[in-house]
C-alpha cells in the first residue's frame, strides 16, 4: 500500500474504504452461500489488513456490512483491531450480493458525521462498483479482503454520486 500523506486524511471530504470480504471457506457444501464462513486464511487476512490501515493511521468512523456470514465476520475482525464493538457494525441487507448501483444508494445514505466508513460486502458488484468510481482504474477482480479507498470531495455523502473521487490507495493480502 503506498504511504498516504499526512494530510490525505485530515484535508476536507470523504473516505470511503470499500472491502471485499476475506477467503470463505467452501468445506460445508450443504451450507447456503449467505451462511459459509472464513476460512482460515480468511481469518488472518482481515486482522492484518486491518493492521495495514492503522499502520497508515486510517480512522474509520463507520462499518457498514452486508449480513452474510463472511462479509459480517471480515468486519467484525476489522473492528476488533480498531477496538470498536462488532455490535456497531452498521448491517445493510442490500449489500448482500449488490449491483453497483446500491453501494451507490449506500453511500449517499451515510451519516455526515461519518468523516470515513469501512464498507464490507461481496463480488461481482464490489468489482463493477469499484470500476465506476476512478476512470484511471480498470480491476478485474476485488481480490478477497482487498480495500479500495477513494477519497470523495464533498463535505457531505448525499453527493457521492456526482462528487469528483480519487484513489487513495488500492491494497490486498498477497497469497
Amino acid at each position: 500500500m503506498p504511504a498516504a500523506t499526512s494530510n490525505t486524511f485530515t484535508t476536507p471530504g470523504k473516505i470511503l474504504l470499500i472491502v471485499r470480504h476475506a477467503k470463505s471457506s467452501w468445506d460445508l457444501t450443504t451450507l447456503n452461500d449467505f451462511d459459509r464462513p472464513l476460512n482460515e486464511r480468511g481469518k488472518k487476512d482481515a486482522p492484518a489488513m486491518a493492521q495495514r490501515l492503522l499502520q497508515q493511521k486510517i480512522t474509520i468512523d463507520a462499518f457498514v456490512s452486508s449480513p452474510a456470514k463472511r462479509a459480517k465476520k471480515t468486519a467484525a475482525l476489522f473492528c476488533r483491531e480498531y477496538a470498536v464493538n462488532e455490535q456497531d457494525i452498521i448491517l445493510i441487507t442490500k449489500l448482500y450480493h449488490a449491483p453497483a448501483e446500491v453501494f451507490y444508494e449506500v453511500a449517499s445514505t451515510l451519516d455526515d458525521a461519518f468523516n470515513t466508513v469501512a464498507i464490507f460486502s461481496h463480488n461481482p458488484g464490489i468489482t463493477e462498483f469499484v470500476n465506476q468510481l476512478v476512470e484511471e482504474v480498470y480491476l478485474d477482480n476485488m481480490p478477497t479482503c482487498s480495500v479500495f479507498a477513494v477519497k470523495i470531495h464533498s463535505h457531505t455523502w448525499a453527493d457521492f454520486r456526482n462528487a469528483k473521487k480519487e484513489l487513495l490507495f488500492f491494497d490486498y493480502p498477497k497469497a
